[in-house]
């Protein structure tokens, strides 16, 4: 395996919103000396300061508009210049040796787009990586793996690809996704190639699931619920699964319920409860008017 440092083999990205220093600096720690673009989608000019002043970073960009976690990576895809590039999650941390694993098997495994290491938690138990897309069964199973293992689907918080590749095959992040289910899509993507997506069992990472970085209780409620809904059913629209019509249905449904419960909620000061209701009718009332009329 060729030296990391060089300037020609590696690429990570790695997308920022409101991430605290602390966190990103134990991520930067595992990889610094390598070539990496940051992409902040909060125009944090004093985190920048700060990073900046510690590690060397090939690319920096603040966007004034935050375009969503798809449109972050695709933003620093299209300036990778390398033959390999890899999207890091803020709160994903990977060593040095797990990547070189990681290339090593790319380069092995032929048919294969990505490979993706395997998660552990911060107690170092496993965690889930990879496994069905959405349409085809839950995400509730964590893989135990006895060796390299090929998944439908893995999470974006840590994959590793040919940069032309890529690029060639246009099996960029779609965009339409801001948080969720962009990693479901293009893997999907992939398979429909009759290419691979493989799990590695010997390259490792430490990640933090599903952690949003915002410090106002309600908004974070609201941007999970709003983005997660939004994000599944503009999924399941895309690819017509039978899961689709079962979720307008639903939500068509609630929505008398909704409505009932966010007064009765209000009523009662349970304000959590007011903003959770209130964004999952608000993502479905904006998907519906993007996509079905």
């Amino acid at each position: 395996m060729k030296n990391l440092n060089d300037n020609k083999n590696l690429t990570v990205i790695i997308v920022l919103y409101k991430e605290p220093f602390e966190l990103i600096n134990k991520t930067l720690e595992k990889i610094q000396d390598l070539k990496i673009i940051i992409i902040d989608n909060d125009n944090n000019l004093e985190i920048k300061t700060k990073i900046l002043k510690k590690f060397k970073i090939y690319k920096y960009i603040l966007n004034n508009i935050n375009n969503g976690f798809s449109a972050g990576y695709n933003q620093g895809i299209k300036l990778s210049d390398t033959l390999y590039t890899m999207v890091l999650g803020p709160d994903c941390l990977i060593a040095k040796d797990d990547i070189i694993i990681l290339i090593e098997k790319l380069l092995l495994y032929e048919n294969s787009i990505i490979v993706t290491p395997t998660s552990y938690d911060n107690k170092n138990e496993l965690s889930y990586a990879g496994g069905p897309l959405p349409e085809n069964a839950d995400k509730d199973k964590i893989l135990e793996l006895d060796g390299d293992t090929c998944v439908e689907s893995a999470l974006g918080a840590c994959m590793l690809f040919r940069t032309q590749e890529l690029k060639k095959k246009n099996l960029l992040f779609d965009e339409n996704f801001f948080l969720y289910f962009s990693d479901d899509d293009l893997c999907r993507n992939i398979k429909l190639l009759n290419k691979s997506i493989i799990q590695i069992k010997n390259a490792k990472c430490i990640h933090q699931h599903g952690i949003i970085k915002i410090k106002n209780k309600f908004l974070k409620i609201y941007v999970r619920e709003y983005n997660f809904n939004h994000d599944m059913l503009y999924y399941f629209h895309k690819n017509k699964s039978p899961k689709y019509f079962r979720l307008i249905n639903e939500f068509k449904k609630k929505i008398p319920r909704y409505l009932i419960r966010i007064v009765v909620k209000f009523f009662l000061l349970q304000f959590k409860d007011v903003v959770k209701i209130y964004a999952r009718l608000f993502a479905f009332y904006t998907f519906k008017n993007k996509y079905l009329n």
